[in-house]
């Protein structure tokens, strides 16, 4: 074991984060840390580094051994380049070097003992040279800064010129340089494209340390991790296996769960109903019988109802009006920058329902398209042309529409000024902003919650044609799901950027690649895209060298012989998983309905009003029946 985690406790004023947290890490195991956003997850790794004191509990990391962590935003200012910034982290190794070839040096003038003393120290050094892979180093390092995505002309970039995402790839090379023993990795895939997220799959997965990994990429956790810690509520639980067998256990937890207080609730309404019927034979015997089955009922621990997983958001997408067939139509597109060719000679067209993917390497210039498409980027040659009645909707990955000094509810009431206040609360409230976080101004929000707020005006804008820029990007996986079934349901037209292979996996119906300058279509959704992608790629869009398609070819198929085999299994717990949710909502409204009949016939002018109180009588036994029905097609669902 390299790390155990012991009764962790954390609170920020009365909002408790962690509750008695224990877990551990065994040396070279691959675990992640998941929950939904503000759960706690970035929390605990500053605990565990020491960045952050827990209110109670103990972090134990083995004697001798060594922790490396990422944090999500990195703020680097150097004047060294890429390559040099690297290659510090190996100053030991490069000290070695320079020792080595100083006694290679002295040698030629020495003899003897004086020289036999000097070869025993060479080998030494030589040896633990050899053992730090300093003979490698180069290759080593160079195949860190392409694998992370950096071509050869950007390793003598200056990191203080570097983006934010850039600097963070910077960080995460070091970091994996230096071989720490536990890594501790806060959503490092944030800024990496498709070849470099399965580059870094394939590395931590050969990792000889141990990993801790905090991301919200399901494809990502599938491949990596064969433990999940999940924070929920402030509790944590570990459960073996990837995201996957995470997700099923989860459910079949959540399913046990639901039986139990059904079941007990199906007791204390049986109980209730014998009790009732005692009471009103009104005799000294039956009675005591009634109170004795009272004092049984009020010693029973009633269960908490389960809640539903994340019930208070909700995302419905639906156009105002149909546009015609032919939605955007892309002609000869060309477009660069200087020293920097994007694209050239593209066209494609995207109809009516279609949910279109457009996925590439940094810098191939998607982002760009649907720049042009938005009228935001000129085109240096080309033409975008949107069909009838076609209104768009754009979600912009930097959220740059979205007005820094408003409130939210100004940002709202500004674009919808009919909107009542009342009516502005209730959207935001189903983005679960409540109370007075409607106040709070748009520049404090978290990336995730101005991620929900761009959703919320994306919802009220009724656009048949959406189109977005990495809209998965800020959002916990719950969140995640909630806007794949959203967008599966929108009847209108769908075209997006993103780097989450689970996201167009579950939505894409047709992908366009950028790759060399040019454009690749594939008819299908990411499975079809892994199969296809080395034939298509060779047709429509040759490589001039062929490194990169070689370690594409090879992640993607291993990658497609992951999703075969779970593909088929999942759509069958999705259909089950759907039809449960329906029988649960089903219940929860006749059971609401029948506490407002308890409730209206304890009222004086329904009780003793004979005609109502039959009226009321009859629809509370059908509801009975009706609910009878739906606990036993609960339970066959759920077995």
């Amino acid at each position: 074991m390299i790390l155990s985690c012991q009764n962790i406790s954390k609170a920020f004023g009365t909002d408790v984060i962690l509750k008695q947290a224990s877990f551990h890490i065994e040396d070279h195991e691959k675990a992640a840390i998941v929950g939904i956003n503000g759960a706690g997850k970035t929390t605990l790794l500053r605990i565990i580094v020491g960045e952050m004191e827990p209110d109670e509990g103990v972090v134990a990391l083995s004697k001798g051994k060594t922790i490396g962590y990422l944090e999500q935003h990195q703020d680097v200012h150097s004047e060294q380049t890429i390559y040099e910034e690297l290659l510090s982290v190996k100053e030991d190794v490069l000290r070695m070097e320079k020792k080595l070839r100083e006694m290679e040096h002295e040698m030629k003038h020495l003899s003897g003992d004086a020289l036999q003393r000097l070869m025993e120290q060479y080998n030494r050094i030589s040896t633990e040279y050899e053992h730090q892979n300093g003979y490698a180093l180069q290759s080593e390092l160079t195949g860190v800064l392409k694998g992370l995505g950096f071509s050869e002309d950007e390793f003598d970039k200056k990191i203080c010129t570097l983006s934010g995402g850039q600097k963070t790839r910077v960080a995460l090379g070091r970091l994996l340089l230096s071989s720490p023993d536990l890594l501790l990795l806060d959503e490092p895939i944030n800024h990496l494209d498709l070849n470099s997220i399965a580059w870094l799959e394939n590395y931590l997965m050969n990792y000889k340390g141990a990993v801790l990994i905090v991301a919200h990429d399901r494809y990502f956790l599938n491949r990596v991790v064969s433990k999940i810690i999940e924070i929920d509520g402030g509790k944590v639980m570990s459960f073996t296996g990837n995201y996957s067998a995470y997700a099923e256990k989860k459910a079949q937890l959540r399913e046990t769960e639901w039986k139990a207080y059904m079941n007990q609730q199906q007791e204390i309404r049986h109980q209730e109903a014998v009790i009732a019927k005692l009471k009103s034979f009104n005799r000294e015997k039956s009675i005591k019988r009634a109170e004795s089955r009272e004092k049984m009922l009020d010693k029973m621990e009633v269960l908490e109802k389960p809640s539903e997983v994340r019930s208070d958001m909700h995302l419905h997408l639906e156009p105002q009006i149909l546009s015609g067939n032919d939605v955007l139509t892309v002609e000869h597109l060309s477009k660069s920058f200087p020293g920097n060719p994007l694209f050239s000679d593209i066209s494609f067209q995207i109809h009516r329902g279609e949910k279109v993917a457009i996925i590439g390497d940094n810098g191939t210039g998607k982002t760009t398209i649907l720049k042009i498409i938005n009228e935001l980027e000129r085109a240096d040659a080309g033409s975008v042309e949107l069909g009838s009645k076609v209104h768009i909707s754009y979600y912009d990955q930097e959220h740059q529409q979205l007005h820094m000094e408003k409130t939210l509810m100004e940002e709202i009431s500004d674009v919808y000024p009919d909107m009542t206040g009342t009516e502005i609360r209730n959207i935001l409230a189903a983005f679960l902003f409540t109370g007075d976080d409607v106040y709070k101004r748009i520049r404090d929000l978290s990336g995730g919650e101005r991620g929900r707020i761009s959703l919320a005006r994306l919802m009220l804008s009724k656009s048949n044609f959406l189109i977005l820029d990495e809209p998965t990007n800020h959002l916990d996986i719950v969140s995640k799901e909630i806007l794949e079934e959203a967008i599966r349901k929108y009847t209108g037209t769908v075209l997006y950027v993103s780097h989450d292979r689970y996201f167009i996996n579950q939505t894409a119906t047709r992908i366009l690649e950028l790759k060399n300058h040019a454009i690749v279509n594939y008819i299908g959704n990411y499975d079809y895209y892994l199969e296809k992608s080395e034939e298509l790629t060779q047709i429509y869009a040759p490589e001039q060298s062929g490194e990169t398609a070689v370690s594409s070819v090879s992640a993607s198929s291993s990658s497609r012989e992951d999703w075969a085999r779970k593909k088929e299994e999942q759509a069958k717990e999705r259909k089950r998983q759907n039809d449960l949710k329906k029988v649960e909502n089903e219940i929860t409204k006749l059971e609401a309905r029948s506490s407002e009949i308890d409730e209206r016939m304890t009222k004086e002018e329904v009780y003793t009003d004979v005609a109502e109180c039959t009226k009321l009588s009859r629809e509370k036994a059908d509801l009975q029946e009706k609910i009878d029905a739906l606990y036993e097609q609960w339970e066959a669902l759920s077995e």
